[in-house]
């Protein structure tokens, strides 16, 4: 018993040994795996380190959100509404009919207008027949040459007057077509000024509605701002901390009288949602180019009205910072103040959280 209790010592000894000797083995292989590991900081951490980044340098000016299709429709012929199918902030699909009116006088005239087509078809077709009866009489001479030229004349006259015909069922049926007001393109109704049973005549709103598809902002640029917005030709749209980029700037070629300011049109994408024409935004009109902190958004914490990412020192140590932000872009944002280039940040600000709370470890 003494001699298997010397034996199990003696590989307890054995195996501390060989587990002390194997230790610089293995911290040197995770060194080795951690410096080969760019994003990874101390204790497998994701890091970000801040660079200065060539980004644009903006002025912000206040701009109006309005449609690209917007109109008023107005009647056409004269009567009293008789129906209206939509009405304020109502959905209107492209050629609906949106309102209607009486068609009484209109529906009489198309009727007239048929009629007349029909007895200059008659007269016309009369007026060929003779005509061709008459010629035949004259080469044979039983007719005079004024009574031929007499009727010619008659066929060339029911000949007008079947065109005449024509043209006027046309415009009877146009006039028709006016009684029914459809919707010029998509959109929604903005606003009506008619009720059902109103007399109304050519020129008469009835009715404005404008597309949401397509919108676009309008904002005046200062003239110390023209040449170089003329040399850019770029701009973005700030609404509830997003960052709309235009698609065109278009720059009107002079100024305004009253302020000597430019009017400019900025181009958003088709689709963009929690825009509304007559909304107040800012506009950043894009003026050169600057250097500038970029971060990635998910790497900020936001806790009351503090704003701060989580800095991670080169020992591994991690400490909440605060940071004053500048205009977000795409998935980043600006720094404005709070970090200095060359610096690394946690990525992930839950794990950087738990990490920063974890008591130092004691040397003793």
């Amino acid at each position: 018993m003494r001699r298997a209790g010397l034996v199990l010592r003696a590989s307890a000894t054995i195996a501390v040994l060989a587990a002390v000797a194997g230790a610089p083995a293995v911290l040197h292989a995770q060194a080795q795996s951690s410096a080969a590991d760019p994003v990874a900081g101390p204790g497998d951490l994701a890091t970000f380190q801040v660079a200065p980044e060539a980004s644009p340098t903006e002025r912000l000016l206040d701009g109006t959100v309005e449609a690209v299709n917007q109109a008023t429709v107005s009647a056409q012929t004269a009567g009293r509404v008789a129906e209206i199918n939509f009405d304020v902030n109502d959905r209107v699909p492209a050629g609906a009919v949106i309102l209607r009116i009486r068609s009484t006088e209109q529906a009489a005239g198309l009727a007239q207008a048929r009629a007349a087509l029909d007895e200059a078809k008659a007269r016309e077709a009369e007026a060929q027949l003779r005509y061709r009866r008459i010629s035949d009489m004259y080469q044979r001479r039983v007719v005079a040459k004024a009574t031929l030229d007499e009727t010619s004349a008659a066929r060339d006259a029911a000949v007008a007057q079947l065109v005449a015909a024509r043209a006027g069922l046309e415009a009877a049926q146009e006039g028709v077509s006016y009684t029914e007001i459809r919707a010029p393109y998509a959109g929604v109704v903005t606003r009506r000024f008619v009720e059902v049973g109103e007399a109304v005549t050519p020129g008469t709103p009835l009715m404005s509605g404008a597309s949401l598809d397509a919108l676009r902002v309008e904002v005046d640029v200062p003239q110390s701002l023209i040449e170089q917005a003329r040399a850019v030709r770029k701009a973005a749209v700030y609404v509830d901390g997003r960052r709309i980029e235009g698609t065109g700037v278009t720059l009107f070629p002079s100024a305004q009288p009253q302020s000597n300011t430019f009017r400019a049109r900025i181009e958003l994408p088709k689709g963009v949602e929690g825009l509304a024409p007559g909304m107040f935004v800012k506009v950043g009109l894009v003026v050169g180019e600057d250097d500038r902190l970029l971060v990635p958004r998910s790497a900020v914490v936001e806790r009351s009205e503090m704003r701060g990412v989580y800095v991670v020192a080169p020992d591994g140590r991690v400490a909440l910072r605060q940071v004053r932000l500048g205009h977000v872009r795409g998935d980043r944002v600006e720094i404005l103040a709070g970090i200095v280039a060359g610096e690394r940040i946690a990525l992930d600000p839950v794990a950087a959280g738990l990490k920063a709370r974890r008591p130092a470890k004691s040397n003793d």
